[in-house]
């Protein structure tokens, strides 16, 4: 209840001017990681995402509905080359730099990715969501703007 001193959001309620994340409320635009739901279909279930790179494996517990890419540079597991770790889209799906090998079928959702896969290319790991179990292969092949380190 309002007791008119305009501090309700800190004692838990909306003031009703939209921006109810800091009262603990979704904001139904999607982006509730602030209401404590992981970013996506806002089911928040593991899944594990196994990364192979070069000879080496590593087992990652992944909240459903998280980016790919950003999973892998939180987990130190780049999929980019050398130079490409710092000149690259951001993850808008336009340099194909952050490209990775996928063992599952993950079906493209942007019109990039969906090149790379149709014609075999590396998929463009910032616009995969993981929705489901992964097996991903970090890309050693990388030629353009140089290897992986």
């Amino acid at each position: 209840m309002s007791d008119g001193d305009g501090d309700d959001e800190a004692a838990g309620e909306a003031d009703g001017d939209g921006d109810d994340e800091a009262a603990g409320e979704a904001d139904g635009d999607g982006d509730d990681e602030a209401a404590g739901e992981a970013d996506g279909d806002g089911d928040d279930e593991a899944v594990t995402v196994v990364v192979v790179d070069g000879d080496d494996e590593h087992e990652l517990s992944v909240a459903r509905g998280r980016v790919l890419r950003d999973v892998l540079l939180e987990a130190g597991l780049s999929p980019y080359a050398t130079v490409t770790e710092r000149a690259n889209c951001g993850g808008r799906g336009l340099c194909a730099t952050c490209g990775v090998r996928l063992e599952n079928d993950v079906e493209p959702t942007h019109w990039h990715d969906a090149l790379a896969d149709r014609f075999g290319y590396p998929r463009l790991s910032c616009q995969i969501r993981v929705a489901e179990d992964l097996v991903v292969e970090l890309d050693d092949e990388k030629r353009i703007w140089g290897g992986r380190e």
